[in-house]
Order: C-alpha cells, then sequence, then structure tokens
C-alpha cells in the first residue's frame, strides 16, 4: 500500500471515528432521555414517546427513499465526496442547534433531530461507497473493518467523557446535568466536525465520469436509476446478498435498539445498560479490526454466516438472564461480532456491485438498512403480546437470522456482476 494510499485509507476510516459520536452519544444515549425529561416534560409519556418514534420513522423513510436517487446523482455527476461533505455539514450544524434548544421546546427539538438524523444518513451513503476509491480489490475487508474499528472506539471515547460530565458536571465546570447534556452535544458536533477534514483533503474520487451539475447530474441519476431498477433482477449476485443482507442485518438492529428496552423489561437497572454499551462499544473496537483479518483470509462470507451464529445464540442465552453479569456477558458476546458483521457486509457488497455505479448501488444498500429496523421490533412486539413474556420475545429474533444466513450461502461473494 502506497503512502499517498495508506493516507486516504486512514482519512476515509477516520470519518468513521467522527460520527459513530452521533450514533452513541445522541442517538442511543442522551437524545431519548433527554427529550422525555427536559424538552418534552410537559407532555404525557406516551406523547413523548410518539412523537420519538414519529421523527424516527420520517428519518428512515425520507432516507430509504432518496437514497438510491441520491448514489446515482453522485455517481453521474462525480459528487459522491461533495454530496457527503453536504449533507455531513447539515449534520453537523443540527447536531450543534441541539445545545441552543430551550426547556421545553420540544417540537423544535423534533426538527432539530429529524433533520440531523436525516443528514446523518445521507452522508452515510455517500461515506460507504468512497470506499471504492481508496481502497484496492483485495483490501476492501480490511479497510472496511478499519473504519468500523474506528468508529466503535472513537464512538465509544466521547460518549464515556460525556457520560462523565454528567456523572460529575463539576469537573468541566457545568451547573448541573441538563447543562452537561446540552454540552454533550455541542462536543459531538465539534467532534464530527474536526475529524471530518482528513476525508476533505486527502480523500479524492477516481473513475468517474465526470463532473456536471446538480441539475444534470439529477437528470441523468433518474435515468441510471431506472436503468439499474430494471437491470438488478440479472444482477444474481447483488439481489441475494441484499435479501439475506435485509434479513440479518433486521436481526442486528432490533437487538441494538430493542436491547435497553429488553433490559429494562427484565429489571436491570439504567447504569448496569448503560456500562454494557460502553462495554459493547470498546470490545467491537478490536473485533472489528481482527473480522478483516478474518475476512481476508477466510473469506468475508464464512465470516459473516460465523457472526450470524453468535447472534442466534446470544438471542437464545438472553431469554434465560438473571443478573447484571449475564447482561455484561451478552453485552461481550455482541460487542465481539457487532462490528465485523456490518464491516463485512460492506466488503462484501463492495466487492459483488458494479464500481462504476457504487455510489447508486449502496444507495439500495443504505436503504435496505433502513427498512430492516422494522420487522424484527414488529416480531418482538407481537411475540411479547401474545405470549405475555418479554423472554420469549427475543427468541423470535433467530428465525431473522436463520433465513439471512441460508440466502447468504448461495451467494458467490468472489463473483463481481457487471451490469449489462
Amino acid at each position: 500500500m502506497g503512502k499517498s494510499n495508506r493516507k486516504a485509507i486512514y482519512s476515509w476510516a477516520l470519518y468513521d471515528w467522527a460520527n459513530s459520536a452521533y450514533t452513541t452519544t445522541v442517538m442511543a444515549g442522551f437524545f431519548p432521555i433527554f427529550f422525555k425529561q427536559y424538552w418534552a416534560h410537559d407532555l404525557t409519556a406516551n406523547e413523548s414517546t410518539f412523537w420519538l418514534g414519529v421523527a424516527n420513522a420520517v428519518a428512515g423513510l425520507v432516507i430509504a427513499l432518496l437514497a438510491p436517487v441520491l448514489g446515482a446523482m453522485a455517481d453521474q455527476g462525480g459528487l459522491k465526496k461533495q454530496m457527503m461533505l453536504s449533507f455531513t455539514s447539515l449534520a453537523v450544524v443540527m447536531t450543534a442547534a441541539l445545545f441552543l434548544v430551550a426547556e421545553g421546546q420540544w417540537l423544535m427539538a423534533v426538527l432539530v433531530y429529524l433533520f440531523g438524523a436525516i443528514a446523518f444518513s445521507g452522508a452515510n451513503v455517500f461515506y460507504d461507497a468512497l470506499i471504492v476509491d481508496v481502497a484496492e480489490h483485495h483490501e476492501l475487508d480490511r479497510v472496511s473493518a478499519l473504519g468500523y474499528g474506528l468508529g466503535y472506539i472513537g464512538g465509544g471515547i466521547l460518549f464515556a467523557v460525556n457520560v462523565l460530565m454528567t456523572l460529575h458536571p463539576e469537573w468541566f465546570f457545568l451547573a448541573d446535568k441538563a447543562e452537561a447534556v446540552r454540552w454533550s452535544f455541542l462536543s459531538v458536533a465539534l467532534w464530527w466536525a474536526l475529524f471530518t477534514l482528513p476525508v476533505a483533503f486527502f480523500v479524492h474520487e477516481a473513475g468517474g465520469s465526470g463532473r456536471m451539475g446538480l441539475v444534470a447530474s439529477a437528470r441523468a441519476g433518474f435515468h441510471q436509476l431506472s436503468d439499474t431498477i430494471h437491470h438488478l433482477r440479472s444482477l444474481k449476485q447483488v439481489w441475494l446478498f441484499l435479501i439475506a443482507y435485509f434479513l440479518y442485518i433486521d436481526g442486528v438492529n432490533t437487538v441494538a435498539h430493542m436491547a435497553v428496552d429488553y433490559g429494562l423489561s427484565l429489571g436491570f437497572e439504567a447504569d448496569v445498560l448503560i456500562a454494557a454499551l460502553l462495554l459493547t462499544q470498546f470490545i467491537a473496537f478490536p473485533s472489528a479490526i481482527a473480522a478483516g483479518w478474518l475476512g481476508e483470509r477466510f473469506g468475508a462470507k464464512r465470516v459473516i454466516i460465523a457472526s450470524i451464529a453468535v447472534y442466534a445464540i446470544a438471542c437464545i442465552w438472553s431469554s434465560t438472564m438473571q443478573n447484571a453479569n449475564d447482561f455484561y456477558w451478552l453485552a461481550a458476546a455482541i460487542g465481539l461480532v457487532m462490528g465485523g458483521i456490518q464491516a463485512l457486509s460492506r466488503s462484501m457488497y463492495a466487492r459483488i456491485i458494479p464500481r462504476k455505479q457504487a455510489t447508486e448501488f449502496f444507495g439500495f444498500f443504505n436503504m435496505l438498512g433502513k427498512f430492516a429496523t422494522v420487522f424484527g421490533p414488529l416480531l418482538m412486539g407481537v411475540a411479547s403480546v401474545v405470549s405475555g413474556s418479554a423472554r420469549f420475545s427475543i427468541l423470535v429474533i433467530v428465525a431473522l437470522f436463520a433465513a439471512g444466513a441460508i440466502v447468504l450461502y448461495y451467494v458467490d461473494e468472489h463473483r463481481q456482476e457487471v451490469k449489462s
């Protein structure tokens, strides 16, 4: 790996370090709690839950519908990096704006969060696709894993600092916990902006079709998207992978989004759940790096299937949890495979898609990732109501993992598709 290429790879991977602070501190950590207790304290618990759910649902739906179109536009106009930086700028501004939202202004908080979440997801479409511009074909597993690994450690470090700020605001010359949370949002924006700079300076697109204006890019993008949808049925490896990915990543997302709620339903304290989240983040860092090496040595598909098996076993195990130590062990097990399954899914997909339409195809990839947050939680909810047992509800996720592994088995990871 040449010196210039190495600089581009590390610069690209640092963006994961940059934006993962948003997923940990804002999305998973403080925003849901702060929304209920600070911005929406005048609403009932059901009302605040409803509006937070609306914000997440709308953000997911908007980016799911726009991602393939935006990807096609970027591919046609050579705009991947430019559009990634534009979406990132909007996301950073919206995150910083949370600092300014006053107590009780729940509607403003919802709107700011909504635009920030859309921008965050939009930037990821172009960031994921840029991997084909910084990494050679044989480096995809390792480079993708490096990004996820740095993301987990970077997001974990800032989240740990932010948690410390809320526990001991006086150490940071802050008045109280509420002020500490507001400054945490601002710290995420600054962190995100700072570590995006290497991408801006050292990552360059290669092999594009030449730059064109936004209007021309949009026109060409819609035409290209229509053409891709028409030909997708002939790209067997791609659509097989997308089906498999939709199934097993739905299981992964369900575990991530429902773990805290599941832990609370079993009677675990909030402090235990926060500690488990931090444990998962820091274990996921070396595990993601190791997964990249394992993917190169044994093949990404084999490592993904092994990771799916670990997730399935963890779901079965979690149905028997009795104490906090069990939850910590579960968090550690998930941390071992969480980064690897995401990183190798991205690199395996990058390997089989037409390289010249990388952003467009990653638009479909991210679209499915957004839609794959619906069926798992729904299955858990229905199972919980029907059975009357939270422990039984987690077991239904095993079906998603099993189905995803079976479909993935038939994907040839060494065959790159060429669009006719």
